[in-house]
């Protein structure tokens, strides 16, 4: 049966790989001669709503002790 903290950490892998996935599209994107402004918006808003993303779940796995 599996976790809560292995769904998470599944869920983490996931975002991750998606953002990379992102980096590259948009990557390849900035090299075509005809650029959809439009098209690029919306990549780099997805990629910064999975950094967010990510961010949440990291914080979750890994908990913030100061004491």
């Amino acid at each position: 049966m599996l976790t809560d903290r292995d769904s998470l950490m599944r869920k983490l892998h996931e975002l991750r790989s998606e953002h990379r996935d992102l980096d590259t599209v948009i990557a390849r994107l900035v090299e075509t001669p005809t650029l959809d402004q439009l098209q690029m918006q919306r990549l780099k808003k997805r990629k910064l709503l999975l950094k967010d993303e990510i961010a949440w779940l990291e914080n979750r796995l890994i908990p913030d002790d100061i004491a």
